[in-house]
């Protein structure tokens, strides 16, 4: 027994750090996820290009051009990265606590003290100096692993921004590319408002020279007056909608409103192929799905930190250093200084303190898993809403073809039998109505279809996420200059120059 009293405080050291592998809380393991085998509204036509860079597929290198400026100017995406440096930081900071903090210190004074005073010193006058220099150390052996915890979150927060700053750069891509998709489409609208307002113009033209010669009657020419109005409306609408289009892809851009440079027309854009993919790959595959993991682990991890709290908190300190009233004699061997000293602190009660935060981790936890699980049933259903608008859209495209070309015949005949006498002019117009409004729905539709693909690789996620990651931190040469091309060069609904070759 007289010997245990003996041990030495480097052997008592070492004593705990062996009991140092204590991990209180729960170790987290992905729990098993129901996934469906295929995707309700599978393709049957897919290729393996969930890895590439999907965007190029379009054949469009303006479009390839304005994705690689976003990814390198885009405000959303620097944010992103200096949250990552955030959490770098605070990881850091969390991490430091496991290992001993070392600092020194000097001090230098001249005081005097009161030789009135209940304790007068002896054998000092009452002027003297102190000088000091010293070396502490301070650390809080990390016994039941609240530190290694806390530690463990800080690191999951850490990852979970890097793959926030994916997700943020998934969305990125898609939007470019939708608005850009969006754009050519209002500008075939209004290419086709344009032409229909000329050729109504024409129309108006020609019915007044024949109400002036008597042939047609003032109603036949407000009629035609109506229509040429109602085209022409609708060529300030697009022109806004064009303008604030540009604007919401310039800010994309990283860069302040103005014109955007247009590549190929709408119709000559290719349509890309549906991605190859099984349902259980999304889970590696879609960042804002890694997110949510690496949440679920931080949460995790604070159960363990928060359960620690009801164990004695172990911590050593130690000081070495000199001491002296002259400065000669600081560094010589009766000026030495040191002390250690080992503290243990243990709650014994706190009115809740601690059972609260472990409810509160325990509840995080919860609120995280199922989120997490909220976030993989969304992502399921966002691929198979993705997957029917892609099949559907170009059903529907196939029927406004058809549609077109029986009000084109309707249109050509109601106008031959106008102009034989047989029937009225009201028939004339309903055609050239419903053929116009149909060839605006149809460009709507043509962009509609296109904007599916973007929806889907978006949904599907993929290894393309990681490539245009790495275009991140290329900041390309001229980006915006070919972004944004002088004013007369984009200008709406003029036609459009050719793509860069």
């Amino acid at each position: 027994m007289r010997r245990d009293r003996h041990i030495s405080p480097i052997a008592s050291l070492a004593a705990a750090l062996s009991l140092s592998g204590c991990l209180l809380g729960p170790n987290y393991s992905r729990q098993p996820v129901e996934t469906p085998a295929t995707y309700r509204f599978a393709a049957t036509e897919v290729a393996d290009t969930a890895n590439s860079e999907w965007w190029k597929q379009f054949q469009d290198p303006v479009l390839n051009e304005l994705i690689s400026t976003a990814l390198a100017n885009n405000k959303d995406v620097k944010i992103a990265a200096a949250r990552i440096d955030q959490f770098m930081g605070q990881f850091v900071t969390t991490r430091s606590a496991l290992f001993p903090q070392i600092s020194a210190g000097a001090t230098a004074a001249r005081q005097r003290a009161s030789q009135a005073g209940p304790q007068p010193l002896v054998g000092f006058g009452p002027v003297f100096n102190d000088f000091e220099v010293s070396v502490s150390a301070a650390w809080e052996i990390d016994l039941f692993g609240r530190n290694r915890r806390l530690t463990e979150s800080a690191r999951a927060n850490l990852l979970s921004s890097m793959e926030g700053r994916r997700a943020t750069i998934l969305s990125l891509v898609a939007s470019v590319a939708s608005s850009y998709l969006n754009l050519r489409s209002l500008d075939k609208q209004l290419e086709i408002a344009r032409a229909t307002t000329q050729s109504r113009a024409e129309s108006v033209h020609v019915f007044t020279l024949r109400f002036e010669g008597g042939e047609v009657s003032q109603m036949e020419l407000a009629q035609s007056q109506s229509e040429y109005e109602a085209s022409l409306a609708t060529i300030p609408q697009l022109e806004t909608q064009i303008a604030q289009q540009e604007d919401a892809l310039s800010v994309l851009l990283g860069d302040n409103p103005g014109p955007i440079l247009r590549g190929r027309p709408l119709g000559e854009l290719e349509t890309p192929v549906i991605p190859a993919g099984l349902p259980s790959d999304l889970l590696e595959r879609r960042p804002d799905l890694l997110q949510a993991e690496q949440d679920l682990i931080a949460a995790n991890a604070l159960i363990g930190a928060a359960r620690a709290l009801y164990f004695p908190q172990i911590s050593l300190t130690g000081l070495l250093g000199t001491e002296s009233g002259q400065f000669s004699k600081l560094f010589t061997g009766p000026s030495r200084i040191w002390s250690f000293a080992g503290q243990v602190a243990q709650p014994i009660f706190t009115a809740g303190n601690i059972s609260g935060q472990v409810r509160t981790a325990e509840a995080q936890q919860q609120a995280a898993l199922l989120s997490y699980q909220k976030a993989i049933q969304v992502a399921f259903q966002e691929v198979d809403d993705a997957l029917i608008a892609s099949q559907k859209l170009h059903e529907q495209l196939e029927v406004q073809g058809r549609q077109i070309t029986a009000l084109s015949t309707y249109s050509r005949l109601a106008r031959a039998r106008y102009e034989g006498g047989y029937t009225s002019y009201i028939e004339v117009l309903d055609a050239e109505r419903s053929l116009f409004n149909a060839q605006l729905a149809q460009t709507q539709t043509q962009a509609a279809v296109l904007v599916s693909f973007v929806t889907l690789y978006k949904a599907m996620g993929g290894g393309w996420v990681v490539a245009a990651d790495k275009l991140t931190t290329q900041q390309t040469a001229g980006a915006s200059g070919a972004a944004h091309p002088p004013a007369e060069a984009a200008k709406p609904g003029q036609p459009a120059p050719q793509a860069i070759q």
